[in-house]
C-alpha cells in the first residue's frame, strides 16, 4: 500500500486478542508495528502475535487508560469488537489520539440510541421501544404485530436476540434478552419483511467523515436452525444491483456526516424491505468479525485491515475508492444444530481440497455442545471461495451437505456423506 517506513516505531494498543482480532495483530506486526493487547482472558490466541499484554478488561476504561499512558501508545483500535469501541473513542479523546467522537459511537453500539437516532433524522425505522424495566416490557409487548424481535440494545452476535412468532413465547423472550443486556436495557422492533432471501452485510470505511469505501456481500441462513433469523454466514459477491447498493452507500454517508465520523472501519448491516425502503439495522463502529475484512480483501483486493491501522494511526488514507468483487467467496459459522457431546468436524474432501481458503476451529472431542442459537455456540468459522455465483450460493443454501459438526447422542451418529 505505502512505504513501511510510515509504521516502524508505531505503538499500538489492540483492545482484545480473540481469534477475531488475531488478523490486525498479525498485520501490524508484519508492518513493523510494536503491538500491545490487553482483554481478560490471557489464553486467547490473538496475544502470542503481540509485543506485551496486559490481563485488563475493554470494558473498564479507566485501567485502560492506565495502560494506554503507561505504553505511550500511538493508536488505538476496536477490531472487531463492538464491546471495545466505546473504549476506543474514549481513550483516543483523553490522549487526544485519532478516534471517533464517544457521543456518536455511544449512539452506534447502543441499539436504541441508533434507532432514535435514525428516526429523528427522517431515516427509515422499524416501530421500536426500549425498556430498563422488565415489567414495563412484559405488559407492552402485547400490543406488538407478531411477529417482533427482542433485542438487548448491548449485545453483539445475535446474543439474546429473538424472533416471537407466537404471543405465550413473550416473556421466555424478554427474559432471554435481559440476559445478554450489560446495562439491563433491550428493545422490541417491528420485523421487517425482506424483499430478499438475503440481508445486506459487509464492511465499509470513511476517511476525514466521508465513506469512500464500501463492499456489500449477503447473510444467509441455515434450513436447519432452531432460530431461521440468526446469521450463519456471508458471501460475496452481493445479489442486490447496484442503484440498491448506491442508495445505501449514500445512508451511510449521510450518517457518518450526521454523526461527525472521523476516518473509521465500519460494519454493516442492511435490509431492503417489501415496502421497498432501505433499512439501516447495524452500522458498527469497527471492522466486521468472522473474518470478513479478510473475505473482502480475497473478493475485492482492498486490504481493509491496513485502512484500518492506518486510520488509528492518523496516517494517510486517501485514495481508497469502491472495487467491485472480482472473487466469489465467503464464511460460514461452524456450528452443530443438535444439542451433544462432539464427536468431530467432518469435512466432504473435494470442498476442503478446492474450496477452503482459511478455518479458525476450537472444538475438542468429548466437549458438549449446544444448538447453534447465537455466536456463543459457535465452534469456529471456515472461509470458502467458489468458482461462480451459483456454486457460492449452491454452498450457502446447505453447509451442512459440505461439512457438519458431528455430535454423539444415541451413538449412532452418520458420520459417512
Amino acid at each position: 500500500m505505502r512505504s513501511m517506513k510510515e509504521y516502524q516505531g508505531k505503538k499500538i494498543l489492540v483492545l482484545g486478542g480473540s481469534a477475531q482480532q488475531a488478523p490486525v495483530i498479525i498485520k501490524a506486526k508484519e508492518l513493523g508495528c510494536y503491538v500491545v493487547t490487553c482483554d481478560y482472558l490471557p489464553n486467547n490466541p490473538g496475544h502470542r502475535y503481540a509485543d506485551k499484554y496486559y490481563n485488563v478488561d475493554i470494558t473498564d476504561i479507566d485501567t485502560v487508560y492506565e495502560v494506554a499512558k503507561k505504553e505511550d501508545i500511538d493508536g488505538i483500535i476496536a477490531y472487531a469488537s463492538d464491546v471495545a469501541a466505546p473504549t476506543a473513542a474514549r481513550i483516543s479523546r483523553m490522549l487526544g489520539l485519532p478516534g471517533n467522537p464517544p457521543e456518536a459511537v455511544d449512539i452506534l453500539t447502543q441499539k436504541h440510541l441508533f434507532r432514535d437516532f435514525l428516526q429523528k433524522h427522517g431515516f427509515p425505522c422499524p416501530r421500536f421501544a426500549s425498556y430498563d424495566d422488565i415489567n414495563d416490557a412484559y405488559e407492552d409487548a402485547p400490543a406488538f404485530k407478531l411477529p417482533f424481535l427482542v433485542k438487548p440494545v448491548d449485545s453483539s452476535g445475535s446474543k439474546g436476540v429473538v424472533k416471537v412468532v407466537n404471543s405465550n413465547e413473550i416473556k421466555k423472550a424478554i427474559d432471554e434478552a435481559f440476559s445478554y443486556s450489560r446495562s439491563n436495557r433491550i428493545i422490541l422492533e417491528e420485523f421487517i419483511e425482506k424483499d430478499s432471501a438475503f440481508q445486506i452485510s459487509g464492511d465499509g470505511f470513511s476517511v476525514d467523515g466521508e465513506f469512500v469505501f464500501s463492499s456489500y456481500g449477503n447473510e444467509y441462513y441455515s434450513p436447519h436452525a432452531e432460530r431461521s433469523h440468526i446469521v450463519l454466514g456471508e458471501f460475496w459477491p452481493s445479489v442486490y444491483d447496484e442503484d440498491t447498493l448506491n442508495k445505501l452507500d449514500k445512508i451511510l454517508n449521510s450518517i457518518i456526516s450526521i454523526l461527525g465520523m472521523k476516518t473509521s472501519a465500519y460494519n454493516i448491516e442492511a435490509i431492503r424491505g417489501k415496502d421497498g425502503n432501505i433499512y439501516v439495522i447495524e452500522l458498527g463502529p469497527r471492522s466486521g468479525g468472522s473474518y470478513i475484512p479478510q473475505l473482502i480483501e480475497f473478493a475485492t483486493g482492498v486490504d481493509l485491515t491496513e485502512y484500518a491501522i492506518r486510520g488509528c494511526l492518523g496516517l494517510d488514507c486517501s485514495g481508497l475508492t469502491r472495487m467491485p468483487s472480482q472473487r466469489c467467496c465467503g464464511n460460514c459459522a461452524i456450528v452443530s444444530f443438535e444439542d451433544g457431546v462432539l464427536k468431530e468436524l467432518s469435512i466432504e474432501e473435494s470442498f476442503k481440497e478446492k474450496n477452503i481458503i482459511g478455518m479458525y476451529y476450537t472444538g475438542v472431542p468429548g466437549q458438549e455442545v449446544s444448538s447453534y442459537l447465537n455466536s456463543s455456540h459457535a465452534l469456529g468459522t471456515i472461509l470458502f471461495k467458489a468458482d461462480s455465483k451459483e456454486e457460492v450460493e449452491c454452498i450457502t443454501s446447505d453447509p451442512q451437505k459440505y461439512f457438519r459438526v458431528v455430535v454423539d447422542k444415541d451413538n449412532q451418529v452418520d458420520t459417512n456423506f
